[in-house]
């Protein structure tokens, strides 16, 4: 098990941040467009949770990486460069918000370069992906590979990073985990169905710091993966400068953007290596 990539670190911690606004909703279907209040909800994300946890990050010193769907960079062309600017990376997110496994194999590679074309009329230099809802399919990580990225950040077949062996060049998956995600927890919404509990910040903050112990203890990678339409609300900003604090107090922890994560796992000639492949299904033992 190697430990480079950690560069002397216990665990390494990339805050995530997935700034969907409204594009979840809108690929349940665009018939939501015509709900006021369910848009307003969404779109407190990028217009009042963002500034709140860029102004977070800012005063705790901690860099951070943004996954930002093409549509949303698009309808708000000057977001993605107000987040470089305050020295935090963006990575792709999707064009629309559909997961890969919704799609054909065509409709996945053209939602995945139109996403690329908005953010490089927008000048934004792109090194990693996430998959919109984790729902990566067998083809994503080739696409990711073909297209140069460095990384794909939506498996979850490892807590510390792997590295990808695609048809084209290897990448480096920093992979992800539902316990680390704030849609788990605070997501709700009557219509479209997208989750019925809203947890106390208190709780969350509990099992972040719980599991950074744990991953403290093993050598892992902490990818925390959080909504600004969720977490960036008062009392749940919080609970993450609670955790962001209490991880700084640690004196263990690194933090880093994606991309810096990616590239000293790179780097590992140690790291652990995956082929990606579906599993053969019996269809008697398993009928569509």
């Amino acid at each position: 098990m190697s430990a480079n990539w950690r560069d002397g670190a216990a665990a390494v911690v990339t805050l995530t941040f997935d700034v969907d606004a409204e594009t979840p909703v809108l690929a349940h279907g665009r018939e939501y467009a015509r709900h006021a209040s369910t848009m307003s909800h969404q779109a407190y994300g990028p217009e009042v949770g963002l500034p709140r946890i860029l102004d977070l990050l800012g005063e705790l010193g901690v860099p951070a990486t943004f996954f930002v769907p093409g549509w949303v960079a698009e309808q708000r062309p000057g977001l993605a460069v107000s987040i470089v600017e305050r020295g935090h990376e963006v990575a792709h997110h999707s064009y629309s918000h559909r997961p890969p496994t919704s799609m054909t194999a065509k409709e996945e590679r053209a939602d995945f370069e139109r996403a690329l074309e908005v953010f490089a009329r927008q000048g934004i230099e792109i090194a990693g992906h996430r998959a919109a809802l984790w729902e990566a399919s067998w083809q994503t990580a080739g696409l990711v590979a073909e297209h140069g990225l460095l990384y794909d950040s939506s498996l979850m077949g490892d807590d510390r990073p792997y590295r990808l062996v695609t048809g084209s060049r290897d990448i480096v998956e920093l992979p992800v985990h539902w316990s680390l995600d704030d849609w788990e927890q605070y997501a709700y919404l009557p219509a479209p169905h997208v989750g019925t509990v809203i947890e106390s910040p208190g709780k969350v903050l509990e099992l972040w710091r719980a599991e950074l112990d744990g991953m403290r203890h093993y050598g892992c990678l902490f990818n925390l993966c959080v909504h600004p339409f969720l977490s960036g609300r008062p009392g749940r900003a919080l609970a993450l400068r609670r955790f962001v604090e209490y991880a700084l107090e640690c004196g263990d922890v690194r933090f880093a953007r994606c991309r810096e994560a990616a590239e000293l796992a790179a780097a590992d000639p140690d790291l652990t290596t995956r082929r990606p492949s579906p599993p053969v299904v019996d269809p008697d033992v398993y009928p569509a």
